[in-house]
């Protein structure tokens, strides 16, 4: 298929711009992202609805460690943890119910004491801190609005062959 002028322009335009807006890897060459103090400098941002931000905001500050970047109105606030972040939303009226098709990983430096905190705080503990063959220290957790969350630790640096892992990028 023959390319066509409009196309050429999109694919010129993209090519130009690309690289000013998005981390992404090209090779060994690392890409980084137009600053905007507006949004934390990190490039997967997870967006969790609760039916109270701010109450929301502040539990997963107290229980879990987050801090508290930005706040607009009352409807969203970003959290940052560690060098990531999550965007606590507004759950929209109609939909009150939580999915829990899905959850959140946050790498810490120690998941026994993040647990205890967390059990003290009173988040619901579904899986006890529990050592894995890929090297990591996990465990998971309900938050009071249902989301879940799983905490890891890493505990040693290890060749996923050795768990039948397949490593496509280093």
């Amino acid at each position: 298929m023959k390319p066509t002028a409009l196309s050429m322009q999109v694919q010129r335009v993209c090519h130009d711009t690309l690289p000013q807006f998005i981390s992404f890897s090209l090779g060994k060459e690392r890409r980084t992202m137009r600053p905007n103090r507006s949004i934390p400098d990190t490039t997967v941002i997870p967006e969790l609805a609760y039916n109270d931000v701010v109450t929301a905001a502040k539990w997963l500050c107290d229980t879990f460690g987050f801090q508290k970047r930005l706040q607009i109105g009352n409807h969203r606030i970003q959290l940052l943890v560690g060098t990531g972040a999550i965007v606590v939303t507004e759950r929209a009226p109609s939909l009150r119910q939580v999915d829990f098709t899905h959850s959140v990983l946050v790498r810490v430096e120690n998941v026994d004491q993040h647990c205890m905190t967390a059990m003290a705080a009173g988040a619901r503990i579904i899986r006890q801190p529990q050592s894995y063959p890929f090297g990591e220290r996990q465990y998971t957790v309900e938050d009071f609005e249902g989301h879940i969350w799983t905490f890891s630790q890493t505990i040693d640096d290890i060749d996923p062959a050795s768990w039948g892992g397949i490593l496509h990028r280093q």
